[in-house]
């Protein structure tokens, strides 16, 4: 089977991971009456406060842009993490879900309070476990599969030779 290039699996490991935490949360919070549009203006949120709110579609994009941003940060990350910390790449799956704990833990305990979202954290434990599942499963792994993959196979190359 031919492997991915580095390139193509990050950007894989992004477009997953992004579109099933995206999809999460438009579903999750539609089905608690929340709409779609006020989902992506949070995100927007986070850099333009409050008025975020008031900006319609064209917010709402820039919240849809800025989360694949952090995505993206988040898969780079981990790919020059699996360089430097072999197992990351030999062992993806329990990684991944490490990884997912501790992008939970950054958003929501360093990003969101340094950040301008105008909102303060209220803890609610059904959003609380649903939120850790999916960091873990749906973001977490998909990254570690695949933007360590690249690494992965070098690695096994490398060990044997």
């Amino acid at each position: 089977m031919r492997s991915l290039s580095r390139r193509k699996a990050f950007l894989l490991a992004v477009a997953i991971a992004g579109t099933l935490d995206l999809s999460y949360a438009i579903l999750f919070s539609g089905y608690h009456g929340v709409p779609a549009l006020r989902i992506c203006q949070a995100v927007a949120s986070g850099l333009l406060g409050k008025a975020a709110f008031d900006g319609g579609v064209p917010v709402a994009a820039l919240g849809v842009a800025l989360h694949y941003a952090i995505m993206s940060g988040a898969a780079g990350a981990y790919a020059w993490a699996s360089g430097i910390v072999p197992v990351l790449a030999r062992r993806p799956i329990p990684c991944g879900m490490v990884f997912g704990l501790a992008m939970y833990a950054v958003m929501n305990f360093v990003v969101l309070p340094l950040s301008a979202f105008p909102f303060p954290f209220r803890f609610s434990l059904d959003l609380f476990v649903a939120d850790l599942l999916v960091h873990m499963f749906f973001v977490g792994v998909p990254i570690a599969l695949l933007a360590g993959k690249p690494r992965q196979a070098a690695t096994q190359r490398l060990q044997t030779v």
